[in-house]
């Protein structure tokens, strides 16, 4: 029978981070289990890898203040590119609340990030129509980094640091006993450990309840339109987004005309679809005209548009931490920033699983438990 001494079942971006940052504290005997043949099958290959420190809670400010200096420093080249990140608000509340956040973000380390107004960002971005637009924030740190660079950064680390890795490895079942984790059932054998830490995004709530864990994540399908436009894209085209509407574009990366756009649609329910939908790309070409005309002259490269899956919680932040069951611990519902934050994610399980609280950042208010409590947590820009 197979062992270990801590599984990680998910081998994407965050599974990678935990796997790296155990091994680095020195870890024994880290699995990783990876249901598909090869990593990156899943969320992880389907991100827009954007990266932002403008949020509006702290400790989403702060998970981004570690992971982006964590990117920027990193020896493993990740693509960062510090491209900003503009959000603009048509209505007045909309502007006060940038505002709000960027004074917050200010006083928790972000760098370089500030108020624009209509004509600073009609400079930024020629030929977008701002005539409804009241102002908006800038983020110079922000940008982008490639999320399959970081899988394997963090995974080749982690090998390198004694952990091991097995594709096509699908966890079926959780095994518990006496209220403390003894190992997993995959499709192919039992595996006994003492630790069990579950990174498998939208799929977490599934295999949580073999557990007899109820782990409040849902999967919603993300689809991101990739085109490409006749001419030029303005240069230094950085993330642009419709605070209002969840509209957002932006470059795609070593081209001069390619360019991603996407919208979270409020009529999108709760699924595991990841096919493209027709009708969604004609949705969001109408709302690419209204905002900016060039956007909807470029042709859709059909080939090229991602559709993947978010891991969302009622209140759109992550669960870190540990749970009733003994030795079984969760990354899960990023609600779409598990690859920005998987930096810190890794380092706050690693500290967690080995010295019983995560020491460098206070992640406690993002626990389960949180959500028997009514602790709650609110962020508005949900994009």
């Amino acid at each position: 029978m197979a062992e270990a001494e801590t599984l990680v079942i998910g081998g994407g971006v965050v599974g990678a981070s935990v796997a790296y940052h155990l091994a680095e504290r020195g870890a024994k005997d880290v699995l990783i289990l990876e249901c598909e043949a090869e990593q990156g099958r899943g969320s992880t290959g389907a991100a827009t890898g954007g990266v932002r420190a403008q949020f509006e809670t702290e400790i989403n400010i702060r998970m981004s203040v570690y992971s982006i200096d964590f990117f920027e420093k990193w020896d493993h080249d990740c693509g960062y590119e510090p491209r900003g990140y503009l959000f603009f608000a048509t209505e007045p509340e909309h502007f006060a609340y940038l505002k709000r956040n960027v004074e917050l973000q200010r006083s928790l380390g972000v760098k370089g990030v500030e108020t624009v107004g209509p004509e600073a960002i009609r400079e930024m971005i020629p030929g977008m129509n701002c005539s409804d637009i009241l102002g908006g924030s800038f983020g110079r740190q922000d940008g982008f980094i490639d999320p399959l660079a970081v899988m394997r950064g963090f995974t080749e680390r982690a090998l390198d640091g004694g952990a091991r890795l097995e594709t096509g490895t699908r966890v079926l079942k959780i095994l518990t006993k006496y209220g403390r984790v003894t190992g997993v059932e995959t499709e192919t054998g039992r595996i006994e450990c003492g630790r069990v830490v579950v990174c498998t995004g939208a799929w977490a709530a599934e295999l949580a309840a073999t557990a007899g864990i109820s782990l409040p994540v849902e999967p919603l399908r993300r689809q991101i339109v990739w085109a490409c436009s006749p001419e030029p894209l303005p240069p230094k085209l950085p993330m642009v987004i419709d605070l209002g509407t969840g509209f957002h574009f932006r470059p795609a990366k070593n081209s001069e005309r390619e360019l991603m756009f996407a919208y979270p649609d409020p009529n999108e329910r709760p699924s595991f679809s990841r096919e493209l939908d027709d009708a969604f790309v004609e949705k969001i070409r109408e709302r690419a005209r209204h905002r900016a005309p060039w956007l909807y002259e470029t042709e859709v490269v059909r080939e090229k548009c991602r559709v993947g899956l978010y891991e969302n919680t009622p209140d759109h932040h992550a669960i870190l931490g540990g749970c009733e069951v003994e030795g079984l611990y969760f990354a899960n519902g990023f609600s779409g920033h598990g690859v920005m934050h998987s930096p810190a994610t890794g380092r706050a399980l690693a500290e967690i699983i080995l010295d019983g609280r995560a020491s460098f950042l206070d992640v406690s208010m993002l626990s389960l438990n949180r959500f028997a409590r009514g602790e709650l947590l609110h962020e508005t820009a949900f994009i």
